[in-house]
């Protein structure tokens, strides 16, 4: 592991394990920064930092440092539908407007579930350009 990273935060009992893949993710130093929080039941459990929050390695990533998460979500949020699905909850071919109605606004009342899901329902983004510093304003 590199030397000048310190991983920072707290580990419960029983979750060292959790701590050491973190802190291997610093090893060949092709990491930057990261942060990872972990909750059980409502209680978090695992709640950790390291590294640094910029490429020159200047500004040490502290517990509150704000990222883009980009891509991150679309794992977690594919295996949420998935399980809806499995529990008769949600339908991969019924319109997301069944389930939300608002979003059937601006023409997109028959997308289905599994459209939204695979990129296929044309929403591309934003229609107004979006600014580097609109997205760390949480104001």
């Amino acid at each position: 592991m590199s030397s000048d990273i310190e991983i920072q935060g707290t580990c419960a009992p029983g979750f060292a394990k959790v701590r050491d893949a973190f802190a291997a993710n610093f090893a060949d130093g092709k990491e930057v920064g990261a942060s990872f929080a972990l909750a059980v039941e409502g209680e978090i459990v695992v709640d950790l930092w390291g590294g640094f929050a910029d490429a020159a390695r200047t500004r040490p990533w502290q517990s509150d440092t704000l990222i883009n998460t980009y891509s991150t979500t679309k794992g977690m949020a594919a295996t949420v539908v998935g399980v809806l699905a499995d529990a008769g909850l949600i339908d991969y071919d019924a319109r997301v407007a069944d389930y939300w109605p608002e979003f059937a606004a601006a023409g997109k009342q028959n997308v289905t579930v599994a459209q939204l899901l695979s990129h296929q329902a044309g929403i591309c983004g934003p229609r107004e350009r979006v600014e580097m510093a609109d997205l760390y304003d949480w104001d």
